[in-house]
């Protein structure tokens, strides 16, 4: 992805031409699609329609949320990991999260 792509993008803040995380999970958020668009999963602009779409559903969600439900969505309709899967997973690591002491690493057991 090039500086221009990133620029291109609509509710990204930039500051001298990087993207601005506010926490560490948008960054990875960010770092997933941008890997998956690497590696060929999706083109961009399946990545933009499925971003857009989600954008303009009506639901009233950070951008960076956005994100993670557009990609769940294009990985869906991709069947690369179905929305179910993912939910489950989603849950584990709540509860795996719930169980573990502050400051410590959240375990998660591999599926």
């Amino acid at each position: 992805m090039s500086a221009a792509d990133i620029a291109a993008l609509d509710g990204i803040e930039l500051h001298d031409g990087e993207p601005v995380f506010r926490e560490p999970w948008e960054a990875q958020a960010f770092a997933m699609v941008v890997a998956l668009h690497q590696r060929d999963v999706f083109t961009w602009d399946e990545w933009a329609a499925a971003l857009s779409a989600q954008i303009h559903s009506g639901t009233d969600l950070p951008y960076y949320r956005h994100w993670c439900a557009a990609l769940e969505t294009l990985l869906d309709t991709k069947r690369i990991a179905d929305r179910d899967a993912v939910q489950t997973r989603e849950k584990a690591w709540h509860e795996a999260a719930a169980r573990t002491p502050h400051g410590e690493a959240i375990v998660l057991d591999p599926q």
